[in-house]
């Protein structure tokens, strides 16, 4: 088994925490730290890893002002919720980046949206539409 700790960069840890469980659906925590906390599945699974800029030497994580924030980077959540993420995603954001659609190439249901420190988020459903 492998699994990947995707980290980001971000500005509050504890506001883009609660903001990313929101998101997903996840039941309220708090980070492990005021500078890094880590987004759980159910079964422990790490989803994503939060990061307070400049907290401390990691070269790609001094500072969102050498680089605009998730350049490079889309964060694609693939979700059993899907008609429930929705409505979570609307009460997050003043508008979406894209409306749901089907994907042609996964034949699933998606959208998008930006998180507080404008990272792409893509929220797709698990099974085809």
């Amino acid at each position: 088994m492998k699994r990947i700790w995707t980290i980001i960069g971000v500005a509050d840890v504890p506001a883009s925490f609660k903001w990313y469980q929101s998101l997903l659906g996840l039941p309220a925590t708090t980070p492990s730290h005021h500078y890094f906390g880590q987004i759980l599945d159910s079964d422990g699974t790490v989803l994503l890893c939060l990061h307070e800029w400049g907290a401390h030497d990691h070269p790609s994580l001094t500072s969102p002002d050498y680089v605009k924030p998730g350049n490079g980077l889309l964060l694609f959540f693939r979700v059993d919720d899907f008609a429930e993420a929705l409505p979570r995603a609307r009460a997050l954001v003043s508008a979406l980046e894209e409306e749901p659609h089907v994907n042609p190439n996964t034949g699933t249901m998606e959208f998008a949206l930006r998180d507080p420190d404008g990272y792409y988020v893509m929220i797709s459903a698990l099974s085809a539409a």
